[in-house]
C-alpha cells in the first residue's frame, strides 16, 4: 500500500481551523482534506491542479456548472447597485420581486407569495412554522403535529433535522423534537415484502399511513411534509401512484402537503419540480439549491393564496408578522436567481435533461451486472447505486466497514466527486453536462467499483 503523503499547508491549515460537516472528524487528520480552488464546467480544480468530474454538482445544487459567466455578470452588477437590503418593516428590492414573479409562473401549483430565507433549513424550518401560525389563525391550536418519513432529508437546524429521517442527524442532539412523526420510507426495494408487488408495497404504505393518522388524530396533524425524491437518504424514488395513493387521505383529514423540492426543483428530474414528475400535488413548497444554482445562498417558501389569507389576518390581530431572516431576499441572490431561471428557460433545461435521460438510465442499468451493485434508482438526471453484499439476498455491508466511504476514496483517485449515502453511491451532475462528459463520469464510476471490488475481497468483509 502506498504510503500517504504529506499534507500540504493549505490542508494543514484547514486542520487547525475548519469544522467540516458530515466528516469522520476523527479521521480527517490523516486523510487530509481535498481543497479545491477552481471550477470550468462541470470541473473542479484541487491545489495540486487535479482536474475532477464533480458529479454531485456539489451538493446536489450547481446546475449551470462552476463558471457561468452571465451568473458571474449578473452577481457583479447587483454587487455594485445594491450589495445588501433586507425584508423587514415592508422594505423591498426589484430582485426580490422579480424572483417571486418567476417562481410564480414556473410553479407546479397555484402560488400566491413567496418567503425568502437563506437555505433550505431555513425555508423548512418555516413550512414548520406557517402551518402551526396558520391553523391557530383558524382557531386549530391541537393541530400542529409534522408528519415525516424514515430516510427523509429537510435539513439540519433545529426543526428540518427533527423532521428529517435519518439516524446521525439526531443521534446525541437530542432530536427529534416531540410533535414529529415518521411513516414509511417508499423504497421497495429495501421495504417491500416477499411476494408483494410495488402496487401491494404502496397500498400498504398508504394504509399504514391512515392508521397513523387515525391512531394520532386527525385534528391534531397539521401538514406532511415529502420529497417527491428523497435525496440524501439514498436517492429514493418512489412507487408508480405512492403519491396518489396517500394524497386523498392527507386531503380527508385536510392535513397539508408540503413539498420539499430543494433538491428536486428546477429540472433537475426533467420537469420544472419533482412533485410533476411523481404525482404530487404539494400545498406549499420549499426551494434552494439549483435556484441560484447555488452561486449565493438563497431558499424560499411558495404559499397559497389561503395562506396568505391567514397570515395577514393573524398580522393585523397580533400586529406584525414576527418571523424573518437578516439574509432572506438577499438581493444579490435574488438577482443569480433571476438569472437561473432565464438561463434555464432560454436554454428549455426540462427538455435538456429529458434527452441526456437515456444515456443516464443505460449507464446506470449497465451497472446492475457489477457484483458489488444490488440496485440501481433515477429520475432525470439523479441517480442513486446501492452497494450489497449479496445481491441474491440484498444483504447490505455492515456500516462499519465503511464500504460506501472507501468507493468515494476510488473515486477521487479515478478524478471523480460523487456521494457516498451509506453505501448507496449519489449521482447528481451539473444539468449541463455533455454526452461525452456523462460517459467519462460512468468510465471513472465503474473503475472505483472495481476497484472496490478488489478492496472488497482482498479484506473479506462479505462475511458469510
Amino acid at each position: 500500500m502506498a504510503p500517504t503523503p504529506p499534507l500540504s499547508n493549505l490542508q494543514t491549515r484547514d486542520l487547525a481551523s475548519v469544522v467540516h460537516p458530515y466528516s469522520p472528524l476523527h479521521k480527517l487528520d490523516q486523510m487530509g482534506p481535498l481543497i479545491l480552488e477552481s471550477g470550468n464546467g462541470v470541473y473542479v480544480r484541487d491545489t495540486h491542479g487535479n482536474d475532477y468530474i464533480e458529479g454531485m454538482a456539489g451538493l446536489w445544487c450547481t446546475g449551470l456548472g462552476f463558471n457561468n459567466e452571465e451568473m458571474i455578470e449578473a452577481a457583479t452588477a447587483q454587487m455594485r447597485a445594491l450589495p445588501y437590503y433586507h425584508q423587514f418593516s415592508g422594505r423591498g428590492t426589484e430582485p426580490a420581486i422579480e424572483l417571486a414573479e418567476k417562481l410564480k409562473e414556473i410553479a407546479p401549483v397555484p402560488i400566491s407569495h413567496v418567503f425568502y430565507t437563506s437555505s433550505g433549513s431555513e425555508a423548512n424550518d418555516t413550512q414548520v412554522k406557517l402551518a402551526w401560525y396558520y391553523n391557530n389563525a383558524l382557531g386549530r391550536p391541537k393541530k400542529k403535529k409534522i408528519i415525516s418519513r424514515i430516510k427523509a432529508y429537510h435539513g439540519v437546524t433545529l426543526m428540518a433535522a427533527s423532521l428529517t429521517g435519518l439516524p446521525y442527524n439526531h443521534m446525541d442532539f437530542d432530536l427529534p423534537f416531540d410533535g414529529i412523526l415518521h411513516t414509511d420510507c417508499p423504497h421497495y426495494y429495501r421495504f417491500g415484502k416477499d411476494g408483494e408487488s410495488e402496487a401491494e408495497f404502496v397500498a400498504r404504505l398508504a394504509q399504514n399511513l391512515r392508521d397513523m393518522i387515525e391512531r394520532e388524530g386527525g385534528d391534531t396533524i397539521a401538514a406532511m411534509i415529502a420529497e417527491p425524491v428523497m435525496g440524501a437518504g439514498g436517492v429514493i424514488v418512489p412507487p408508480k401512484g405512492y403519491f396518489e395513493a396517500i394524497q386523498p387521505i392527507l386531503d380527508e383529514h385536510d392535513i397539508l402537503l408540503i413539498s420539499d423540492e430543494v433538491i428536486n426543483g428546477f429540472g433537475r428530474t426533467g420537469e420544472w419540480f419533482g412533485s410533476q414528475s411523481h404525482g404530487m400535488t404539494p400545498t406549499t413548497i420549499s426551494v434552494a439549491k439549483q435556484m441560484t444554482s447555488a452561486y449565493a445562498p438563497l431558499g424560499a417558501v411558495m404559499i397559497p393564496e389561503f395562506m396568505m389569507d391567514a397570515l395577514k389576518s393573524q398580522s393585523e390581530k397580533i400586529g406584525t408578522f414576527g418571523h424573518g431572516y437578516t439574509y432572506g431576499g438577499h438581493p444579490l441572490g435574488c438577482a443569480l436567481g433571476v438569472k437561473a431561471i432565464e438561463i434555464y428557460q432560454r436554454m428549455n433545461i426540462c427538455e435538456r435533461v429529458r434527452s441526456m435521460t437515456p444515456l443516464f438510465e443505460r449507464r446506470l442499468e449497465a451497472l446492475k451486472d457489477h457484483p458489488l451493485v444490488g440496485e440501481v434508482r433515477s429520475s432525470g438526471l439523479l441517480g442513486g447505486v446501492e452497494l450489497v453484499a449479496d445481491k441474491a439476498t440484498k444483504r447490505a455491508f455492515d456500516p462499519k466497514q465503511g464500504v460506501g466511504p472507501q468507493t468515494a476514496v476510488h473515486l477521487q483517485k479515478h478524478n471523480l466527486i460523487l456521494r457516498p449515502i451509506g453505501d448507496t453511491i449519489a449521482i447528481c451532475p451539473p444539468m449541463i453536462i455533455e454526452e461525452d462528459e456523462l460517459n467519462a463520469l460512468f468510465d471513472r464510476l465503474e473503475l472505483a467499483l472495481d476497484d472496490t471490488e478488489h478492496w472488497v475481497a482482498k479484506e473479506g468483509l462479505r462475511g458469510a
